[in-house]
Parts: structure tokens; sequence; C-alpha cells
């Protein structure tokens, strides 16, 4: 697919749009290299200069931020992005609502600031919380550029703006945590973080929220309304787990917690890319040409299957030596909560876009009800959980994930008319794949070495095996993801004269 140019109110066009295939290749490399940065980072920081109840401390202010800030956005991202053309009038618009959203945000959080530090009877929170808050402050100076490169899909200017981002954050935290600051050290790098993604989105895609322009704003604080409903319950979903855990038992428990959530969550993202935010854009393309979306999801739903779930199975079979060696004795519990959370993962993303595409079809108001059931069930099932400690909590997520698959299962395939037998083929084959991808370790394990002695360089050649007997077997099975892997292969420079194509095809 390939998008077309936007015309401009004055007559003028938008930057040429590259294909969704070059696009992934730009997301992709952004992920991939301000992951790296973040990931060395976090190892660092654990390692040698933060304690779990120090990391745990800052999770819980991190995460009461994030639940007000599902305002952050206001759903500016996917209204521009579903927009047939926008005029400089409109972006003047969209950035007066992104200025005007941001100080509530920063205000939600300053105002919360001091009742989470009575009710956590941990005084730290509200100076961090408030480190935090002033991030948001900065926020509008990315918001729109980002949506507005999404929309042409300049993901080339996505990868500057995130990598420069986790460079300034990177050498804040690590400054910070070497001169003894504790959790400040990471609300600091958070606020860095926020600062260099602002002014690198201005200097790609100049969209200052000045002149403010509040006429015309009805129709985008109408749509921002109902999208940040869904965000705002999506948010006590996703956000409010370290908080919960928090509570109920503890700082340190929280810090394992949290490390683990986050370790997972991570490599996630390193092996999918950033992928998802091509896909919106691409779809909306598909939308507007009247084509059906099935086919086209179904290629959706190879693709991540059969690359995040064998990553995540792999992740949770080789949980506890990954923990032990990335961050050290102190962090070992961390290892049985990452394999329930890593499996989690693969629940989850097996339906990927469950928010996205009702918000494309204009399904928002089913979407409310579905997120508000799925996110009591999350708490409910979370809390329940911490009766049997961080553990019971950690396996609360699986049950959790088995239930938010059966909620969506039915609904998206409704909207979206897809072929349930066909996606049954290709979860039969991703599910082989990642069978076959953990065998190898799965086998040393029983074979010779336990998860509690296996040395760094066995680990490795297992998984480098795991590897190749996962790709062999989607050779051999065919899986429709092969093609879209090879051809995005074949789109990097250094890979272009490679046989990729004859290989798909043999």
């Amino acid at each position: 697919m390939s998008a077309l140019p936007d015309e401009t109110e004055e007559g003028g066009r938008e930057p040429a749009a590259m294909s969704v295939r070059g696009a992934a290749v730009w997301a992709m490399g952004g992920q991939y290299l301000s992951f790296a940065i973040q990931f060395v980072t976090s190892v660092i920081i654990s390692r040698f200069f933060l304690s779990p109840r120090e990391v745990g401390l800052f999770s819980i202010a991190l995460s009461a931020a994030l639940v007000a800030s599902v305002l952050q956005d206001f759903g500016l991202s996917r209204y521009i992005a579903g927009l047939p053309t926008i005029s400089e009038t409109d972006r003047q618009r969209c950035s007066t609502v992104a200025l005007c959203f941001s100080l509530v945000v920063a205000g939600l959080i300053a105002a919360a600031a001091v009742p989470m530090a009575r009710t956590y009877g941990q005084p730290d929170l509200a100076p961090i919380m408030l480190i935090i808050a002033a991030g948001y402050l900065v926020l509008p100076l990315a918001v729109v550029p980002m949506a507005m490169m999404a929309r042409t899909m300049s993901f080339h200017g996505h990868f500057a703006v995130h990598v420069s981002g986790a460079l300034g954050q990177a050498v804040v935290g690590l400054t910070l945590s070497w001169l003894g600051y504790s959790s400040f050290a990471l609300a600091w790098g958070t606020l860095a973080w926020n600062v260099v993604r602002g002014l690198v989105a201005q200097s790609l895609r100049p969209a200052p929220p000045w002149p403010l322009r509040f006429e015309g704003i009805r129709p985008i604080v109408g749509t921002g309304s109902r999208l940040t409903t869904i965000y705002a319950i999506g948010a006590a979903s996703s956000r409010t787990p370290d908080m919960v855990v928090g509570k109920l038992l503890g700082l340190f428990p929280v810090g394992l917690f949290s490390r683990a959530t986050s370790l997972s969550d991570q490599f996630r993202m390193l092996i999918s890319g950033a992928i998802g935010s091509v896909f919106y854009p691409a779809f909306a393309r598909i939308r507007d040409r009247g084509d059906a979306l099935g086919p086209a999801y179904l290629r959706v739903c190879a693709g991540y299957s059969a690359i995040i779930w064998p990553g995540m199975a792999g992740l949770a079979l080789a949980a506890t030596p990954v923990v032990r060696t990335l961050y050290g004795p102190v962090w070992q519990e961390s290892g049985s909560l990452l394999t329930m959370i890593s499996l989690t993962e693969i629940l989850l993303i097996a339906l990927p876009m469950v928010s996205d595409l009702p918000i494309l079809l204009g399904r928002i108001g089913t979407m409310q009800v579905l997120s508000a059931i799925d996110a009591m069930m999350s708490i409910s099932l979370l809390a329940a959980g911490c009766h049997w400690g961080v553990e019971g909590a950690a396996a609360s997520r699986l049950v959790y994930g088995v239930g938010s698959l059966v909620l969506y299962g039915r609904f998206m395939h409704g909207l979206i008319r897809f072929d349930a037998v066909a996606l049954a083929g290709i979860y039969a084959r991703s599910a082989a794949a990642s069978l076959a991808a953990i065998a190898p370790l799965a086998a040393v394990y029983a074979l010779w070495m336990s998860p509690a002695t296996i040395t760094l360089p066995v680990l490795v050649a297992a998984v480098a095996a795991g590897v190749a007997c996962w790709f062999a077997t989607l050779l051999l099975l065919r899986h429709p993801a092969v093609d879209d892997m090879l051809g995005l292969l074949a789109s990097l420079p250094f890979a272009r004269r490679l046989p990729l194509r004859r290989l798909a095809a043999g």
C-alpha cells in the first residue's frame, strides 16, 4: 500500500508520503535504537545504582501520572490521521487543544502529588510527581508535529524524535543516578525525555501551540472527549497495576513487579518495532478507498503472532537467567513474575488494534463499554491475586489475558469481518513456530543445565538455535507473514541484493 499526499486548504501539498513498508522500516529502526538506549540505561541503573525499593517508588509515581496522561494527546493523533485533508488552520486548532489539555494534565498530576504521598506514606512521592508533571507542560511541542508526520507516514521524523528523547533521558538519568539522586534521577530523566522530544519535533515539523485559535475547535473537542474516555478506561487497566501492587504489598514487591512488567513491555516493543503506529493511517487509507479490512487485518495478525509469540515464549522460558544476568541477584525474584507476564503478552497481542480499529470505524460507544468491562476485570483480578503475594499478582495477569481475548474476540470479528478459519490457521502455524523457537532451550534445561545454573554462552547458543528453528518452521509451514518479513528486510539498504524473494518462494 502507498499513501497519497494531502492537499491543504490553501492549495499546497503535504510532503510526499513514503510507502507502508518504508514507514515500517523507519518506525522499527527508531524503536530498536531508542529501546537499546533505554534498555541499557535501565540495566545500568538497576544493577549499580538503585534498589527495587527505589525503583518501586518511582514506578508508583509514574503510574499515577500516566493515568492522568490519557488527556495529554486528547485523541489528536487519531483525529489528525483520520482527516482526508488538513489545513494550516486545522493545525493551529489542534495545537491549541494540545496546549490546553497539557495544562490540565500537569495540573491533575500536581494536585494528586500530596494526596498520593499521604496515601502511600512516602513523602518523596510528592516532589517526584511534581517533576513528572512539569514534563507534560512541554508535551504539546511534540503532539501535533508527531501526528502530522504520522499522517504522511514520514516516520524518519519519528525516528529522530524517539532516539533523541531516549538519549536525553539516558544522559540525565544515568548522571543523576551516579550522583546519588535515587528515585529522583528517574523523574528528572522523564522530564528530559519530554523536553528533548518536543524540541526535536518542532525543528522537524514546526507546529507551535500559538497563536491560540479557539474558534472551530468544537469538533476536535467532541471527538477527543469520546476518545479520551476510552483512553482513560484503558489507562485504568494498564497503568494502575503498579499502584495496586504498591498499595497492597509494599515498595519492594512493586519494584520487582514493575521491573518484570517493564522488561516484558520493552522486549515486546523490541521484537514488534513501532509498526503499530504505521497501521492506523494505513487502515484509514483502506477505509477511504472502500476496500475490505479483513484481508489486511489477517496480515497484521500473521505478522504479530509470527514474531511476538515466539519472542515472548522465549523470554518466559529464559526469564530466570535473563534477570540474573542483567540485573543481578537482588532482582532474582522477578524471574518467575517475568515468566507469567510474558505469557500474558501472547494472549493480549492475539487480537491487535482492538482500540484503534473501532475508533477508525466509528464504534466509539461500543468500545467505551468494552473498555470499562476490561478495566474492571483487570483491576479486580489483580487485587484478588495480591492475596497470594506478588506471584499471585503476576498470575492474575494470565487470567486477565484470557478474559480480554474472549471479551474482544466476537466484537472484532463482527467489526472487521475477517475469515475466522483463516485466522485459526495462522494462529496454528504461529504456535508451531513458537514451540520450535523454544525447543532448543527447553532441551538444554531438560538434559543439561537448569534455569538457575545455565551459563550465558549456553543461553545465547540455545537462543540462536531457537531463532534458526523458528525461521525454518515459518518457511516449512509457508506462514503468511514470511513474504512481508522478507519484503521488509529487502527494503533495507544492506539487504537489497540478497535473494530474499527466492528464499520465500522456495
